[in-house]
Order: structure tokens, then sequence, then C-alpha cells
């Protein structure tokens, strides 16, 4: 158990005296208080997850203390137990690990985000039936739910997870660390949890943890410091292997052949923190160096450029004071002016050839090439501007969809585009030259969808297009948002987020623009004929949507950026590919949107 008050009182779990919210797995009796007091290993803990009335089970620790790596051994023994126990095997939940992100509390329930990951991850789960099927279960208690990553999740989503929790009708083991756990606990408990925080591993377990992953016979380095931790337990190598973490990297740095008893040199190691930021020192080549065990796991990046690139943001962070690594500062780090000219030399051409095209119908060749020139000139220059511009250091703008259609930005938008579409069918009824109403919605569709985006958080959208009136500061009082931001509200990974850059700007930039020419197209045709309108439109819609599309993107910014730092620093070119896969290998976590180191002294030890 722990002394952090991150649960209720022992009597809500172990329910002694009252009605069990969950009877004993088959085969395993009811947990006590007199049970828990006398601790236990991991047969132990399978038996107060099986045995525990409440069915809620809380696994804390401090950073590096093997909370996930006690929910596979758990998960296992369940597995395990469940097999042998063939004949009562409905009675016994498969146990099933996910992680917490992707889930929105407020939109849907614990069960219908837990068949939705079920129907990603296994076949029989997949359509509508298969979800059904996953949600029966799931109430049944026929699955038990471990659930990672509490601690990657922000403040306030946390307290609504915790809280939403509280229904799920199965089993449930859920993971964080000890500190975001007690600071969670100040808003919402899960009722009747049992909180068991993971304590340092003895050093006899230690000795034969890593004589089991040497080779057989280990050599005789590996013996020596083995009997060292088991005749030593005060010694320096001893306090410093207390945690799974320093364990595992001495298996990790260390090979079979490799000289492991160094680490009992006490005039090189005086201390045990100069043990653990020696095998810091070493973690990101342990991570990235390719293991004939595990062939289909070899490494995308050399370790030689993994531990480059990390050294480098490290230094980054470390310079900036932080521990948080927004990938959307990632372009401030590099001089704009590169990514400028690139784009510039892009967009300039493209809209002076339209230009220049659109002016051949109605001027002389000469004027036309001339007018095409100026038009490639100004629009490279605005277009680098803008770029430039777009490169200051600045919060983020959106998490998803929501962030951008707000309420608010939705209701200005269809009252707009209502009003519109009206007003152009009554102007063309006094005219005596009526059209129908459906073609007026769609000429007016554009002005609703630009009064939406600048009265929402979406005016960056549309900001430096034709479409882009209102988009400045003196409208800025208009978007206000009180909606809560989809970060505050469903647990989303970094790279989600750049996804969704990449998805929104794209998308929007060409609605922006198809809108317009919708607009344009027949307007200009109507007095200068369909060859010149089509062409002025394509040249005029082009802007609208090279500038959310390329310009004014901070997914495309911190692509771009990525390849500056490779030809400057040596980094991975698909940088954000790279840090998603650090997350993997245990070096980096995310928090939210953001990523960070998942030690903070291994980001101090790569930024030196």
């Amino acid at each position: 158990m722990t002394g952090r008050k991150v649960a209720g009182p022992l009597a809500a779990a172990t329910a002694e005296g009252t009605r069990a919210r969950f009877e004993p797995l088959p085969g395993l009796k009811q947990i006590t208080r007199e049970r828990l007091r006398n601790g236990g290993d991991l047969n132990g803990l399978h038996e107060v997850y099986g045995g525990l009335a409440s069915g809620r089970l809380m696994l804390i620790g401090v950073p590096a203390a093997g909370k996930t790596a006690a929910a596979v051994l758990l998960l296992l023994e369940a597995l395990n137990y469940r097999a042998r126990h063939l004949e009562v095997r409905e009675r016994i939940p498969v146990p099933l690990l996910l992680s917490l992100d992707g889930w929105d509390p407020a939109k849907e329930s614990a069960v219908e985000w837990a068949a939705d990951r079920l129907s990603h991850k296994y076949t029989l789960f997949r359509g509508r039936k298969g979800r059904e099927l996953g949600c029966d279960l799931l109430e049944a208690g026929r699955i038990a739910l471990f659930l990672d990553g509490l601690d990657e999740v922000t403040g306030r989503l946390r307290a609504a997870m915790v809280s939403a929790l509280e229904s799920v009708p199965c089993r449930l083991v859920l993971l964080s660390r000890g500190k975001e756990a007690q600071l969670t606990s100040k808003k919402a408990r899960l009722s009747g949890a049992l909180a068991v925080e993971l304590p340092e591993v003895a050093p006899q377990e230690a000795a034969a943890y890593l004589l089991r992953a040497c080779s057989e016979p280990p050599q005789p380095a590996w013996r020596v410091l083995a009997r060292r931790l088991m005749d030593e337990p005060g010694s320096v190598v001893a306090q410093a292997l207390v945690r799974p973490l320093w364990i595992t990297l001495v298996h990790d740095v260390y090979g079979d052949d490799d000289p492991v008893d160094e680490l009992l040199d006490t005039a090189r190691f005086p201390r045990p923190l100069d043990i653990e930021n020696h095998l810091l020192d070493h973690v990101v080549t342990a991570a990235y160096t390719p293991r004939a065990a595990y062939p289909h796991r070899r490494p995308r990046h050399s370790p030689q450029t993994a531990e480059r690139t990390l050294r480098h943001l490290a230094a980054r962070l470390t310079e900036d004071g932080t521990r948080e690594l927004r990938w959307w500062h990632i372009p401030t780090w590099v001089a704009p002016r590169p990514r400028a000219v690139f784009l510039a030399a892009l967009v300039g051409p493209t809209f002076g050839a339209l230009s220049g095209l659109a002016a051949s119908y109605g001027w002389a060749p000469v004027r036309a090439v001339l007018l095409g020139l100026f038009a490639a000139i100004g629009g490279a220059y605005v277009a680098g501007r803008l770029h430039v511009e777009f490169s200051e250091r600045q919060p983020l703008p959106s998490s998803g969809w929501r962030d951008v259609f707000t309420r608010f930005s939705l209701t200005v938008g269809l009252l707009v585009w209502a009003v519109s579409a009206c007003a152009l069918w009554y102007g063309y009824r006094l005219q005596e030259d009526p059209i129908p109403f459906w073609l007026c919605g769609i000429l007016t569709f554009v002005w609703g969808f630009s009064a939406t985006m600048v009265s929402g958080s979406g005016f960056g959208i549309v900001q430096g297009t034709f479409l882009g009136f209102g988009s400045g500061t003196s409208f800025a009082v208009l978007r206000k948002n009180d909606q809560p931001r989809v970060a505050d509200t469903r647990s989303i990974g970094p790279r989600d987020v750049w996804r969704h850059h990449i998805g929104l700007r794209l998308g929007l930039g060409l609605t922006a623009g198809a809108g317009f020419m919708l607009w344009f197209i027949p307007v200009t045709a109507h007095t200068f004929g369909w060859g010149y309108g089509a062409v002025a439109g394509l040249a005029a819609g082009s802007w609208i949507i090279f500038v959310p599309c390329l310009l004014r993107n901070l997914a495309i910014a911190t692509t771009l950026a990525a390849v500056q730092l490779s030809a400057k620093e040596g980094t991975p070119v698909r940088l954000m590919a790279f840090l998603e896969d650090a997350r993997r290998r245990n070096l980096l976590r995310a928090v939210g949107p953001v990523y960070e180191f998942r030690h903070a002294r291994l980001q101090e030890r790569l930024a030196r």
C-alpha cells in the first residue's frame, strides 16, 4: 500500500462487513486488511487484483519505478491463471492493457471508448456489431481494464477521467506516477480504489534478474556484480540499483562480455548518483542499438543520430528554461528566411502564371506577361513576408476541430450566410431577374465560411487573404471563447495534434478557396465571359488556398524547419516521426500536445 493520500478509506476497497462489488475470482479469497498489511510478491499482487471487493486497483510510484512493467507482469499472471482454470474461465475476466490517449470522457463513456479501441486492435470487434459485442463483454465484467498513462494527461482532464471511471462495470487497474495521482485526488478520487505504491527492488532480486538476463553460463564480471549485490546490500552499487529502470539499463548498456564489474569501482563511482548518471549517459545508445533477440524492432535511426538529436533538443529546452517540447516552437529554432524563400519560389510563379493567363483574355500579350511577372514578384514577396511573420513563437491555436468551430463562430457563420443568401435573392427579385434560392446559397457560402473563421480561433486561416476582413486584432474581443479546449477534454498526443494541423489547414484552405471560386467565377463570368472568369477565379482562389495550406501552417513550418535542422545539426528529416519513436522507446513521454524527456535528469545529462 502507500502513505500517499490518493485513494479513499481502506474499508471501501475491502468492503469488510458490507456487500462486495466484485466476488473474488474462482480459487481466490477476498482480500482483507490483514492480508494487505502482510505485503507480497507478484503472486500476492495478483491475489489482490482478483480478490479486491471493490475491483479497483491503482499502481503508483515514482518515475522509473516500473509501473508499466509491473502491470504487464500482472496481466501475464492473470492470463496464466485463467489458462490454468479452464473449467471456470468464463468467470475470470480477460485483462486488456490500454493507454488512455484518445479518450474524451465528456463525449463517450469508458466502456464505449474501450470497445472502440478493441475494434481497432482485433478483427472480432470491428464494425457496429463488434463494438456492441465489446460493450457487452465490458458491461458483463468479462474484460478487465488495465489503463496506463494517467500521468501523461493534462491536469484538468485527469480529474474528469477519474470521475468517469467510477461507473466502469468491470475490474480496473489504473497506473500513474505518485505525484500526479496525489494532485488528481484533490479534485477527484476513484471510490473504493486500493493504491499500491511499488517498492524499491531488493538487492537479491536485482542480482537474480541480472543473472537471468545473461547468457548461460554468466561471465565472471556479471557473477562478481551479482555477488556484491547479495553480500553487501549497503554498497554503492546496491543503493543505485533499487529501481527497475537502473537495473534494466545495466543489462541494456552492458553486453554479456562487457566489463560490467567496473560499476563496483568506488573510486570512479563513489556515490549511487554517479552510477545512475553513468547509465543515463548510455541510455540513448542502448535504446537505439539493434538487438539480435528482436530483429523486427530494428531502430530506424543509428545511436549516433539519436543521441545527436536528443542532445540538441535537450540543449534547446534547457536554454529556454523548460521541460516541455512544444513541437510548434521548433520553427523558431532556425532562421525563417530559407523557408520563406522556398515558399516564395513555390507560390510566386504559380500565382503569377495564373494572373498572366487571366490578363491574356483582355489585354495585349506584352501587358499580360508584364502583369504576370508583377504578380509573381509581388506574390513571392508577400508569401515570404507572411511566413516570416508567422514563424514567431506563438501559442498553439487549436488541437482539434472543436477549437476552430466553436458554438459562437458557427452561429455567426450560419447567420451571415442566411442573411447574405436572403439579401442576394431579394435583390435579384427587385430587378425582376430572379435566380433560385439554392444558387444564392452557393454564391454566399464563402461569406458565411469567412464569418465563421473570423469570429473563432480559425481567423488565421483567412488572415492575409481576400476573405480576411475582421481577422485582425480589432475584432479580437469577438473571439473570446469560454468553450473548453480539445486538449483539456480529450487525451490527445503531440503527433495527433500535428496531424490535425496538416488536415485542418489543408481541408479548410481548400474549402475557403473553393468557396471563393464558387462566388467569384459566376460573378466575373457574367460580365467578362466564362473563360476569363474561370482563370481569374482560379488565380484569386489559389492565393486563398496557399495562405492557410502553406504559408500559415504550423505543421508545414515544423516540417520545413526539420529539414533545416537536419542540414545544420544532422537531425532526422522526419523529426516528428523521430520524436514519436523516442516516446515508444521510453526516452520521451507525451503530456497532452507536448513532449517531455521521461526523466528530468536525462534532459540535464544530454544538455551538457
